[in-house]
């Protein structure tokens, strides 16, 4: 019977379990949703139970699909949501839900992190923001000293995971960059920033690279799910958009990745760390050895269309309602004179790092309907990918190639929009759903050694590219020029008024 390996998708809004044999077929995959709990505005938190139970509930649905396939397992790939922050007590038990990555309450906590330390910025290789774990951990530290005297460890979601499978205490490279405590150019942490955090090493996990072994399968799981084969291998893993990365095959410099998920992601690999702090990039390590990837992302992009399907009443005919705006849009007339969207619903990461920034439509006549409105918003998302675009060159990052991954990218209109906003042509893979959990369960191969990168990381094949049209570069420019020139406006606005 053939090996078969097991990837785990942490995700914000639903657990994916993916199980594929050595020649990477599906053999079977499941899915369960999550909640989120925003008890305070700005607040945005899970429990790190749910996770755990379901990924019970995942993975035996996928065992009961395929019990004999599933009875092969050889080894499991962790991907989760980045950024968060789990508290553990002497015992390994939860001390408070876990802060998430797009939770926004702790910028005070992210300009004192950042202002702590003279060379902050050159240590962590980004600016701190609100989002990412180190001021997570400090807003704890002074709002909820109780819990924060009874921590010993913190850790990442997926390695929470991790530790729930394993009983070890690990983490790995990709994710370790958004915690603020990573020296990401050598690949380590760093004890100059954990000590700006207000902890030390005892606190985080050992660190693996992604496609290494980080522990094994426990025993009581391993007899409780009947594998009797000899030890299940658990990889490092990565976070979310490396995971998605390793699973379409962006392992080597100057490959990407645009991801139209709940966030929007454009994610490139480099064989060097670059940054580019003051613009937002995000640089961090890859999951692979020797290799590192930069990101500019945008914390609203198919959800923002969810969002205003929802306030019209059309959350649940998303599909019909891109129909409409593709018709509205064929008329050259209808589409020059819509409306602008800032799509900055949640605040905006990069270019801005802007927690408080506002979503704005901005232009509106009455001539112009819901129809109108929603164009706007998918040209808003595709011009926050532009916004990425233009950051990424201004690192001096090579991008060569670029795969379109996640939800939105099941729209052939939008993917059309965003290669003639970007243009840059755009690939549309086969299984762009499952690029997380996929590249979670590669890297759960190279660990277990079946097989080289060459031949594990290869490329999907591509289901239908999107060529960018020349003559669209000359009606989007003033759009977009537009589109930016509002933010501005909203922000100056904002800070007079404080």
């Amino acid at each position: 019977m053939q090996a078969t390996f097991l990837g785990l998708d942490i995700g914000t809004s639903s657990i994916k379990a993916l199980l594929i044999d050595e020649q990477q077929r599906l053999v079977a995959e499941a899915s369960v949703p999550l909640s989120i709990s925003r008890p305070e505005p700005l607040w945005s938190e899970q429990d790190p139970e749910e996770w755990w139970q379901a990924c019970l509930t995942a993975i035996e649905q996928v065992r009961n699909d395929a019990p004999q396939a599933f009875s092969a397992l050889q080894a499991i790939g962790l991907s989760g949501q980045q950024h968060g922050a789990v508290f553990l007590d002497v015992d390994g038990h939860v001390l408070r839900p876990a802060i998430l990555w797009n939770d926004g309450r702790c910028g005070r906590e992210a300009e004192e992190l950042q202002a702590s330390l003279q060379d902050f910025v050159e240590r962590a290789s980004n600016i701190a923001m609100v989002g990412f774990t180190a001021p997570k951990v400090l807003w704890v530290r002074r709002h909820e000293p109780d819990i924060f005297k009874k921590t010993r460890k913190i850790l990442l979601p997926k390695d929470y995971i991790r530790f729930r499978l394993s009983g070890a205490y690990v983490a790995e490279m990709s994710d370790a960059g958004g915690t603020l405590w990573h020296d990401i150019a050598c690949r380590r942490w760093d004890d100059a920033l954990l000590a700006a955090g207000g902890i030390d090493r005892s606190y985080v996990a050992d660190l693996v690279e992604g496609s290494d072994e980080s522990a094994r399968l426990s025993d009581a799981l391993s007899t409780k799910w009947g594998l009797t084969k000899g030890p299940v291998v658990i990889a490092g893993g990565a976070g979310d958009n490396a995971a998605a990365a390793v699973g379409i095959g962006a392992v080597n410099a100057g490959e990407g990745l645009l991801s139209m998920g709940t966030s929007g992601v454009l994610f490139a690999v480099t064989d060097r760390l670059l940054t580019k702090p003051a613009r937002a990039l995000n640089a961090m390590c890859h999951a692979l050895p020797e290799r590192w990837h930069v990101m500019g992302v945008s914390l609203s992009a198919a959800s923002a269309l969810s969002w205003f399907a929802d306030v019209i009443g059309k959350g649940d005919r998303v599909g019909d309602l891109i129909a409409e705006v593709q018709a509205f849009a064929s008329h050259p007339t209808q589409r020059a004179n819509a409306p602008i969207f800032v799509p900055y619903l949640t605040g905006e990461r990069t270019p801005h790092n802007d927690p408080e920034a506002n979503g704005i439509f901005a232009g509106l006549r009455a001539q112009h309907d819901q129809i109108a409105m929603a164009y706007a918003v998918m040209e808003g998302v595709a011009f926050c990918f532009a916004d990425d675009f233009d950051v990424l060159a201004d690192s001096g990052t090579q991008l060569n190639s670029c795969f379109l991954v996640g939800g939105g990218a099941r729209s052939q209109f939008w993917g059309q929009m965003l290669s003639d906003v970007l243009q840059f042509p755009l690939d549309l893979p086969g299984g762009a759903e499952t690029g997380a959990a996929l590249g979670a369960a590669r890297l759960g191969m190279l660990a277990a050694r079946v097989g080289n990168e060459a031949d594990i990381c290869f490329k999907p094949d591509i289901k239908s590219r999107y060529s960018p049209d020349p003559k669209e570069q000359s009606f989007y420019k003033p759009r977009l020029d537009r589109f930016r020139a509002l933010y501005a406006a909203e922000h100056q606005i904002r800070m007079r008024s404080r």
